[in-house]
């Protein structure tokens, strides 16, 4: 079992990471975009012990991969976040920052050498830890109220036809009935309770709330980007049925477990 460096990964050892909790075991893989001009620059900061945020690996546009922190350790990415009721992220996940300047500063698409060398760590890092694909997370899957990324233009489709992650074809986008902020009743239970126990942190109020409109923009940016809005609309209440039983089907009763 890997616990210090990642054979051809660049070592640049941060000081910020601590201990993760006792009698947690790895079972999250955390895919995140640095928001930052360059590599480098995250690299720098994620290093800066007054920042007191870091991660295990970055990815830099040229596929280049650096470590930071051991995996054995409990790096600082996941922030404020929960996932199946569970919070302290950090120390049951593995974080992985990509580098990208995300939505304030033009998103650009992220590059195919890039991605390849994303799939590969996480490929290994999954295998050799046992992480199921549907603990394969964006940043803004566990804390929907604050993060955006990786973000709409992340091709997480590319990645699971590689094996990596939990993903089913978007319903294509068209007409019909949608719920919106505002509105309340049976109909938004029943959307909160699918997203909860897909595992969005999610409370199940029956009131189309700005936390509901969170969490469906999180999903959308996951796995319908076509339109990331808000809206559950048609389209995006079909992805979510379909994505459950999909999981379902693979691997029955996954949907509710926690680990």
């Amino acid at each position: 079992m890997l616990d210090v460096a990642l054979p051809g990964a660049v070592w640049r050892p941060s000081p910020n990471f601590g201990p993760r909790a006792d009698g947690t075991s790895i079972d999250i893989l955390v895919l995140h975009y640095t928001d930052m001009k360059s590599a480098e620059a995250a690299i720098d900061l994620l290093c800066d012990p007054a920042s007191n945020v870091s991660c295990h690996y970055v990815v830099a546009e040229d596929g280049v991969i650096t470590q930071l922190v051991a995996e054995r350790d409990r790096a600082w990415h996941a922030g404020v976040s929960s996932w199946h009721g569970e919070g302290d992220i950090n120390s049951r996940s593995i974080g992985i920052e990509i580098a990208n300047r995300g939505h304030d500063h033009g998103y650009p698409d992220f590059p195919d050498v890039q991605i390849a060398a994303v799939i590969a760590l996480a490929c290994d890092i999954c295998a050799r830890r046992g992480i199921r694909p549907e603990r394969i997370l964006a940043h803004s899957d566990i804390a929907p109220d604050r993060k955006r990324d990786p973000g709409e233009k992340f091709p997480w489709k590319h990645l699971a036809a590689a094996g990596v992650g939990h993903f089913v074809e978007p319903e294509p986008i068209r007409g019909g009935r949608f719920f919106s902020p505002g509105e309340s009743g049976a109909p938004i239970e029943a959307l909160q309770a699918m997203l909860a126990l897909y595992g969005y942190p999610l409370q199940i109020t029956g009131t189309y709330d700005l936390a509901t409109e969170q969490v469906v923009t999180a999903f959308q940016r996951h796995f319908r980007p076509a339109r990331v809005d808000g809206i559950a609309d048609s389209s995006t209440i079909a992805t979510l049925h379909r994505l459950g039983r999909a999981l379902a089907e693979r691997s029955p009763g996954a949907a509710g477990a926690t680990r």
